[in-house]
């Protein structure tokens, strides 16, 4: 992974998103694209419009993982957890989160969240998504990433990544992120920590996809605490 990881946790730190390099090859990314239309990869099937998520739809990886989704979580997770414990130590809250995925995992499945989260999004003409939070159980990593498998202004125009952060008595801010095929944004999760002139506090971050304007987008989401 030809990423900046000193730069990754300073830009975390500042925004509440990090860009990393790319940490798949195109060819990469096609394969994983492909997968969408085959049943036997996967757990559940969303139509966002039926849910008022927005248009579009996504489906939710089973276990056993794919190999590369398999890899990518294991090897992003150990980079962001010393991130993911400063912040809650910043922000009064108690929990830790262990070295590796696997002792992660093992914490979230000991509480009933057995099913795996990582999924694969697909966009057409017109489909969006609305702002939220992935949030599937008590035990929550406060880090995620969603990959990008399409190629911008090639495969899709439109379909920004785009993040919004609520300040305690302030307005919204938004931030459109740039991403290019095989790139990943590393965003939070929930909230995370910001220092301000009495000290630190907590703001709330949402994430969603702005309209396609025309094609087709793909995405794959990493995230790391299982569903209930």
């Amino acid at each position: 992974m030809a990423t900046d990881w000193t730069r990754v946790e300073a830009d975390l730190d500042a925004r509440g998103h990090a860009l990393t390099g790319p940490l798949l090859t195109p060819e990469q990314c096609d394969a994983l694209a492909a997968l969408y239309d085959d049943d036997r990869h996967f757990r559940s099937r969303v139509v966002m419009a039926r849910h008022g998520f927005g248009r579009g739809e996504y489906r939710y990886l089973a276990y056993p993982l794919p190999d590369l989704v398999q890899r990518l979580r294991e090897r992003l997770y150990p980079r962001l957890a010393p991130i993911a414990n400063r912040w809650n130590a910043t922000m009064g809250i108690e929990v830790r989160f262990p070295e590796t995925h696997a002792d992660f995992l093992d914490r979230c499945h000991a509480a009933g969240q057995r099913r795996p989260t990582p999924l694969l999004l697909r966009y057409g003409p017109d489909d969006y998504n609305c702002l939220h939070q992935d949030l599937y159980g008590a035990h929550v990593f406060p880090l995620q990433a969603a990959i990008l498998l399409s190629r911008p202004g090639e495969d899709f125009e439109g379909g920004e990544f785009v993040l919004t952060e609520q300040r305690p008595r302030m307005q919204s801010r938004a931030d459109v992120v740039p991403l290019t095929r095989g790139q990943a944004v590393i965003f939070a999760v929930h909230h995370r920590p910001v220092q301000g002139s009495r000290g630190s506090y907590r703001v709330n971050l949402r994430h969603g996809v702005s309209r396609v304007r025309s094609g087709r987008r793909h995405t794959l989401g990493i995230i790391f605490h299982d569903a209930t």
